[in-house]
């Protein structure tokens, strides 16, 4: 499978290179990054998807969500299938993937980790048994150089929850505006950013006189490569539409 990778010299891009030359089906033949020549890499690399002469199988895109529009734009042009694991984009991005969704496969997540989304379907089950009467709160935490808050593994997550309550429930993002006691149909979130975090996200249950706390710790970028690739390889053998991690994990 030849890759091209958007966003390859970042620091999720160096490490996803690192992982593919670990494999024997899949390679990295071309990088798109606003810095090309920030890092060595033995594949050529662009400013843009218009300075490439050749296709490839699969785009991956590990960048900034400004970025979509090219993506989409070379993706559609050449009928190539794309892995989205960048966060961060609005409603209006999330639109254009959906109508881009039919005509190419394309596989979004804002977490391509296999434990955080069996922290996903833990929660909800949770959620579900515990109904109204435990208060739920969401904590993330990454490095500082992460620039969207709360993550989008958080967002995700409540969003998630908030299935389990038909949609009842608000999102409260930190609390130092709200001079209130806490609502019941509140799911609060926070984000915080320090040192080199690579992801933390823990889902607290609190009760009356006690507390269940589900947690996820990412220890290396390591698991969102391989989670990348394993998606990958989902991905090049589907039809048009828009696939995510539900759809990888009933697949393995």
């Amino acid at each position: 499978m030849k890759v091209i990778l958007n966003g390859c010299n970042g620091s999720m891009g160096q490490v996803v290179v690192q992982v593919i030359k670990r494999q024997e089906d899949i390679e990295v033949v071309a990088g798109i990054d606003r810095y090309p020549e920030a890092k060595s890499n033995d594949f050529p690399v662009y400013k843009s998807f218009s300075g490439l002469s050749f296709r490839g199988d699969l785009i991956m895109d590990f960048s900034r969500p400004e970025a979509l529009g090219d993506i989409l734009k070379y993706a559609l042009e050449t009928r190539t299938p794309v892995l989205i694991a960048t966060t961060g984009h609005d409603e209006r991005a999330k639109k254009s993937i959906e109508e881009a969704a039919e005509m190419i496969p394309i596989f979004m997540s804002s977490n391509l980790s296999l434990g955080i989304n069996l922290l996903i379907k833990l929660v909800k089950q949770a959620a579900a048994f515990l109904g109204d009467a435990f208060d739920i709160e969401i904590i993330e935490k990454h490095h500082n150089k992460k620039v969207d808050a709360p993550s989008g593994t958080a967002i995700t997550i409540a969003r998630n929850i908030n299935e389990v309550f038909d949609g009842a429930k608000e999102f409260i993002y930190g609390r130092q505006s709200k001079a209130q006691k806490r609502d019941s149909k509140e799911i609060g979130i926070h984000a915080i950013r320090g040192g080199t975090i690579v992801g933390e996200h823990t889902v607290i249950f609190a009760g009356q006189d006690e507390i269940l706390e589900i947690s996820h710790y990412a220890h290396s970028r390591e698991i969102f490569a391989i989670g990348a690739i394993k998606a990958a390889r989902f991905l090049i053998n589907q039809n048009p539409g828009l696939y995510g991690m539900d759809d990888l994990v009933n697949n393995i």
